[in-house]
């Protein structure tokens, strides 16, 4: 089946595209759960809602990231749903598919009409992580810290995430791709940029200031624990909120090691902590850019 050129919304960021969603929720005629090994966080979420948002025949996604398990609500066949899936490489299985119950329209509607306040955090999340990539990038370069540098575009991965969000929501299928590719293309870039940068820096030796790797990890550490605070209410609610909730406190672990690497270097006087942070962090962000860039329309 074809997909159509305007998007199908299936969670909302707006109070219009959930009352179209709480419609769309109420015409479907089946429910296929899918179970999902390797989501675990927003920007699979995101992934998976850029993949299916551009067939006419779904109707709404539940997500339960507790069990990494998705039910899809649609009409027309599976099939076309399990391939969008399949190309994401999260390794999805089809469980099974039924006629879609009330319970579950009626969780679709509730989903729908509570996301439009949750919209309104992930704006504050999606200003916060853009300013600390700038932030914490400047900083990193002055005080040659590929810890910093790594945690900036650790940064930029969220803001990816949020923003794509929000403004693909709504819109034709070609500009919800558009986004997310440019999205990969530059995680993908900055990623490798860095992880070529801890290459130079191992070869050639660097000079990491400690006490800006401490001083300036510990400001992100503040505004990823105001993230989580933002996001609090909202822990038990829907289930992107969870995984957000999930995403921003793997951030603060992300910022506790960089603050480590900077106390190491104080103490040990070599570079070695900061390379090795630096490296794991490019990493992280380099599969996410191979995620993103692994769509397909």
């Amino acid at each position: 089946m074809k997909d159509d050129s305007v998007a199908s919304p299936c969670c909302c960021s707006s109070e219009s595209v959930a009352q179209v969603n709480t419609v769309h929720a109420g015409s479907a005629q089946w429910a296929s759960l899918f179970k999902i090994p390797k989501m675990d966080c927003p920007s699979e979420e995101r992934l998976i809602r850029l993949a299916l948002n551009g067939s006419d025949t779904v109707q709404a996604l539940l997500f339960d990231l507790a069990d990494r398990q998705l039910t899809v609500l649609h009409d027309g066949p599976v099939d076309p749903i399990s391939a969008k899936l399949a190309t994401l490489n999260l390794g999805a299985q089809l469980l099974q598919t039924q006629p879609a119950n009330a319970d579950q329209v009626q969780q679709a509607e509730g989903s729908a009409l509570t996301e439009v306040a949750e919209s309104r955090t992930l704006r504050w999340l999606l200003g916060i992580n853009a300013v600390m990539f700038v932030v914490e990038m400047t900083a990193g370069l002055i005080a040659q810290s590929a810890g910093l540098i790594a945690d900036s575009l650790d940064m930029f991965a969220d803001a990816a995430v949020y923003g794509l969000a929000l403004y693909a929501v709504g819109r034709a299928a070609r500009y919800q791709m558009n986004a997310a590719r440019f999205a990969g293309v530059l995680q993908l870039v900055l990623a490798l940029g860095v992880l070529l940068d801890v290459g130079r820096r191992f070869l050639f030796g660097s000079d990491p200031q400690s006490s800006a790797m401490i001083a300036v990890a510990f400001v992100a550490l503040i505004a990823n624990s105001i993230c989580l605070l933002l996001i609090h209410k909202h822990r038990h609610g829907g289930v992107h909120m969870k995984a957000s909730w999930i995403f921003s406190a793997n951030d603060v672990l992300i910022n506790l090691g960089v603050i480590t690497a900077g106390v190491l270097v104080l103490w040990s006087g070599s570079n070695l902590p900061d390379l090795v942070i630096g490296t794991v962090v490019g990493l992280i962000v380099l599969n996410g850019a191979r995620r993103i860039l692994a769509l397909k329309s």
